[in-house]
């Protein structure tokens, strides 16, 4: 008989499941991001049933790279999930509005969520940060992640990433973050 397998976290224990084939790996996945894609997909002018299918999508593209060996795990699977979903969603946004050049409404919305324009306006923000992030290069984009979005301690990203304490870490997510507003505000300027 094999001795049981002791995962780190749940994480670890999903990716094992996706390797197996194990198609319960799916259901966890789902279960534990609907809520916050719904979340972002409604509130970036999108339905439920667009929430939904970007949540599948998701979960396919993680399950094709898992199984294909093409996954490299840099960051918590919601983080990917999410990060995957917004880019599919960015991207229908964009292409609904080259295809359809129709002005929005820019009243708020009758439940009292953000309007069209500050919806728009959050995208493109939201677009601008991730190319920049892009130009940083990937140390301090990985960085910057695990500390904003991740919210790992100085401590915890100094491990993961190989520095030798987090003082190192605080200086070098100080030159991070400089590098990324400067290349912020260069495409501002654009």
């Amino acid at each position: 008989m094999k001795a049981p397998l002791f995962f780190l976290n749940t994480d670890a224990k999903i990716l094992d499941l996706i390797r197996q084939g194990n198609e319960e790996a799916l259901v966890m996945l789902y279960h534990a991001n609907r809520k916050m894609i719904m979340a972002f997909v409604t509130r970036n002018n999108g339905t439920p049933d667009d929430g939904e299918d970007l949540l599948q999508e998701s979960l396919l593209v993680l399950w094709e790279r898992v199984r294909a060996g093409r996954f490299e795990y840099s960051a918590k699977l919601s983080t990917f999930l999410f990060g995957t979903a917004r880019n599919m969603w960015m991207r229908r946004l964009a292409n609904k509005r080259r295809d359809s050049p129709a002005i929005p409404d820019l009243d708020s919305y009758p439940d009292g969520g953000a309007s069209a324009l500050e919806s728009l306006i959050d995208s493109e923000e939201a677009a601008m940060v991730q190319e920049a992030l892009k130009k940083i290069g990937a140390p301090c984009r990985q960085l910057l992640l695990l500390f904003y979005w991740e919210e790992l301690s100085m401590e915890e990203i100094a491990g993961r990433m190989g520095f030798a304490n987090a003082d190192t870490v605080k200086s070098k997510k100080y030159q991070c973050k400089k590098a990324l507003e400067r290349v912020l505000t260069s495409a501002m300027k654009e």
